[in-house]
């Protein structure tokens, strides 16, 4: 993440009603091919009112069709009812309990005059049940589905020529409403709870990024602060040394205060080679230096016996290439603790040791108590050095830890998994 867009993002959270434009709420929607919702989509009103014909005209081929089978009851009023029950569909959102009063009465009605009582004869019926169980609470929708299908029950004893065949009159009519009742239940818990994880995704991801945006800030932190404040330590410490220099060995002071200004031109290359690597991952430029790692152990030594801190290196083990952000880690975590015994330190010594094994590469800083040196910085203790440090170790699988010695002085001890030897026997991190 480039270090101009650390910012926290804003994570808009839709409203918990999912969107889904259905025409006349019917069960079969589903069933609705891609070129009708390419072009339902953009007139909503026109699709209603097509629906609305095409539900009419089915319903009144269920009263055709009943009419021709059964004993002739009267048609027209039959029919009247049908496209009466139709048009009241065009109000099921807004009073659904009105429409399916209206709906159920017209069915009933058909029932009384004879005609059976079909899907196809109850489309507007079953329509307004499903739509008012989408849209109301479970409590609503199963009380009048409840209703309906005693209604259903009631209208076919009172047929008696379909005594013989209840299944016809009684069982298949009250089935089919308390389906059409289930299915809007299904489909209304099923919208919720894709709300709800709509809403619960889109809190993960703010939440997420938050903590993206705070890891980054810390890494920038961290990075800023190694550079900026061993730099300025070797800096403040050479000026020191100078001054204190000037009157005894003023040849010596001369040669200090000539190192200043490559102290101070490597600060700003190593800034530029940190801010490079801070946003390396969306931009990148070839004039930029290569992060710093162990390579650059040798002038890190020199840089501090300019300000009169003797550093000895050892390596133990064969040494390996490490990766990139271990190598970055373990040069940062050598140099602040170097920085710390330049401020802190009682004697102008202090020993690195390099321990290669299969799996761990393990670092050890330490320097002891002797006769107190010459001031040499202004420096006082407490910062965030050694916090930076566990950091940058933890980050990576490491452990760190650093305390006084038994004897006196102080260290500083790392272990950092090399992870490019994984398939190496099993190891336990030194201690």
């Amino acid at each position: 993440m480039p270090v101009s867009q650390v910012a926290a993002p804003r994570t808009e959270v839709s409203s918990p009603v999912v969107c889904e434009h259905d025409v006349l709420d019917h069960p079969s929607r589903s069933a609705m091919n891609t070129i009708w919702q390419r072009w339902a989509a953009p007139r909503p009103q026109a699709a209603e009112a097509a629906a609305l014909v095409l539900l009419t005209a089915i319903t009144l081929s269920g009263v055709v069709v009943t009419w021709a089978l059964r004993f002739r009851p009267p048609l027209w009023p039959a029919l009247a009812l049908s496209v009466l029950a139709c048009g009241a569909l065009h109000w099921r959102r807004t009073r659904p309990l009105l429409v399916v009063a209206i709906t159920l009465s017209c069915t009933v009605a058909q029932g009384a005059l004879g005609y059976l009582l079909t899907p196809l004869l109850m489309g507007p019926l079953l329509t307004a049940q499903y739509s008012l169980s989408v849209h109301n609470p479970r409590r609503t929708s199963w009380n009048s589905a409840l209703v309906v299908a005693f209604a259903m029950v009631v209208t076919g004893l009172f047929d008696t020529r379909l005594h013989r065949s209840p299944v016809l009159s009684i069982v298949n009519p009250t089935a089919w409403v308390l389906l059409c009742a289930a299915l809007g239940s299904y489909v209304r818990v099923r919208r919720e709870y894709a709300a709800t994880r709509a809403e619960h995704a889109a809190r993960e991801r703010e939440e997420e990024a938050r903590h993206r945006v705070f890891q980054e800030r810390m890494r920038i932190a961290r990075e800023l602060h190694d550079v900026v404040a061993h730099h300025l330590t070797l800096a403040d410490a050479q000026a020191a040394t100078a001054a204190h220099l000037a009157r005894t060995h003023p040849g010596q002071a001369l040669d200090i205060i000539g190192m200043l200004p490559q102290t101070t031109s490597a600060a700003l290359r190593e800034l530029k080679a940190t801010v490079g690597l801070l946003r390396q991952d969306t931009e990148t430029s070839d004039d930029l230096a290569p992060a710093p790692g162990l390579q650059d152990l040798p002038d890190l030594v020199d840089a501090c016996a300019t300000a009169g801190l003797a550093v000895t290196v050892t390596v133990d083990g064969q040494a390996s290439r490490l990766p990139p952000v271990l190598d970055l880690t373990a040069y940062r975590i050598i140099q602040e603790a170097l920085t710390n015994v330049s401020k802190h330190a009682a004697t102008p010594t202090a020993r690195v040791r390099l321990a290669y094994t299969p799996r761990y590469l393990t670092l050890t800083i330490t320097n002891d108590t002797g006769p107190s040196r010459p001031a040499t910085s202004t420096a006082r203790p407490g910062g965030f050095g050694l916090i930076s440090m566990r950091e940058r170790a933890t980050a990576v699988g490491g452990t760190f830890h650093a305390g006084h010695r038994p004897h006196g002085g102080f260290e500083v001890t790392c272990a950092l998994p090399l992870d490019s030897h994984d398939d190496s026997p099993d190891e336990s991190p030194p201690t």
